[in-house]
């Protein structure tokens, strides 16, 4: 089963959001409007909250988990993804937060308290440490992330351009699952 229930609490996905028969959603998770869970992602809100904006995409085999209430991180750390998301594939976001119209590129790790501003790109394979607070309007690359340049105006065209595919692809993909 896809979206399943942990104690008493069961994931909250908008009618017109598309989740993978394949992916895991179990919890506190909150999916959006529009948004899209793709094959082999797990979103795992059994120990604090995961909620993910409109319009954002998961792609294939990324991990999101939280982390629990504890006397080193009061309240914990939820996961928070903005509107029009895009993330890679076998991304791991770990208590984290993505504003809106960010990219998180293929294999890269978000870690806890860490917080991406609006228009954020994240180059494939990145580390972004706990704690870390980067600045929007730019590319950050490497493990640990370092600020290397600010976005083109294509580059910021680009976030509510691969949104508004992803919402076309998972459109297809329902109508398709309906036909059989």
């Amino acid at each position: 089963m896809t979206i399943r229930r942990f104690l008493h609490h069961t994931p909250q996905i908008a009618a017109s959001a598309y989740i993978d028969p394949s992916a895991q959603v179990i919890g506190q998770v909150e999916v959006g409007a529009d948004s899209s869970i793709w094959p082999l992602v797990v979103a795992r809100g059994d120990i604090n909250t995961i909620t993910i904006g409109e319009r954002s995409n998961i792609q294939d085999g990324s991990v999101l988990h939280v982390t629990h209430d504890h006397a080193g991180a009061p309240g914990g750390f939820p996961l928070r993804i903005g509107d029009q998301v895009t993330v890679g594939h076998n991304v791991t976001l770990h208590g984290c937060e993505i504003g809106d119209r960010c990219l998180i590129g293929i294999g890269s790790t978000i870690l806890d308290g860490a917080l991406l501003p609006p228009h954020t790109l994240i180059g494939a394979g990145s580390l972004v440490p706990p704690g870390k607070q980067l600045e929007g309007g730019y590319l950050w690359i490497g493990t640990p992330v370092r600020r290397v340049r600010p976005l083109t105006e294509a580059e910021l065209a680009w976030f509510s351009y691969s949104a508004d595919n992803y919402v076309r692809l998972q459109q297809q993909f329902r109508e398709t699952e309906r036909v059989g």
